[in-house]
């Protein structure tokens, strides 16, 4: 009798353990890190516990940060996102570090062509199993910058996980980015331009990228959404005046973007 309990017990306590979770370290919950299969991502979660029953989830990825800094300011944007009916979760990439320190396992490999089929796939698998944890009823990706890219890969490469992509200064095809750049091929990342075929028509794409970014320059962005477009996917190009390739001078127009898509997730 006492082996029966203790094997019940056990069974219970295994049927409670996340999936989110697997090989992340002790005392993780999903709210602070998810299982990407391979790698463990740290993540940042708000409003899990306002959001109600079967909510939007929003995921916010960061760029590639090459001053070498933290990943900080999406988590930043997430915690302004949330609200009833909305998780947010700002995810880290592989490699990358919060504020406080908390890091992805992985590498940043140079915090350059770092688009990688590894990368994309623990960020894809990350995402899914936070879907699944939080029984969100509607995905919206936020991708900036190298996110952006990432995003554009992960909705080819795995088409139906995500019901809406907001891409922001986009890089969104990598060879004709980095010619333009007068920088040599990349030899490991994928490229958005290279999956637009494979991505879902029940897929929402917006593209954004300031008029006066020289980095991810606008024409970018605009001949992606435009092949998409081509494709019968929901797609659409939206300049943001005066903006350069930076967060902080987008965030306003990216807010009210994002709304537009929940908005329209809630009709």
């Amino acid at each position: 009798m006492r082996l029966t309990s203790i094997a019940l017990a056990v069974a219970a306590f295994a049927s409670l353990a996340s999936p989110a979770l697997a090989d992340c370290p002790p005392r993780s919950t999903p709210e602070t890190h998810v299982w990407g299969g391979g790698l463990c991502l740290a993540v940042n979660t708000f409003g899990a516990g306002e959001a109600g029953s079967a909510p939007t989830l929003v995921v916010v990825v960061h760029g590639d940060i090459s001053d070498g800094g933290r990943a900080t300011y999406h988590a930043a944007f997430a915690r302004k996102v949330a609200r009833p009916g909305v998780v947010a979760v700002a995810l880290m990439r592989p490699g990358y570090a919060d504020a406080d320190g908390r890091a992805s396992e992985g590498h940043t490999l140079g915090r350059r062509d770092n688009y990688t089929p590894q990368v994309v796939t623990a960020i894809g698998n990350a995402i899914d199993a936070l879907k699944r944890h939080h029984r969100a009823r509607r995905l919206v990706y936020v991708g900036h910058s190298g996110g952006a890219a990432i995003g554009g890969v992960l909705i080819g490469r795995r088409p139906g996980l995500v019901d809406a992509a907001l891409l922001v200064s986009c890089p969104c095809d990598i060879a004709a980015w980095l010619k333009a750049r007068g920088r040599p091929p990349w030899q490991r990342s994928l490229s958005p331009a290279d999956h637009v075929h494979r991505v879902s028509a029940a897929t929402r794409v917006t593209v954004m990228t300031g008029s006066e970014d020289i980095n991810t320059f606008p024409e970018l962005a605009r001949d992606y959404a435009a092949a998409l477009t081509a494709r019968g996917v929901p797609a659409h190009f939206e300049p943001v005046e005066g903006a350069g390739h930076g967060f902080r001078g987008l965030e306003r127009a990216v807010a009210a973007a994002l709304d537009r898509i929940l908005e329209a997730a809630a009709n």
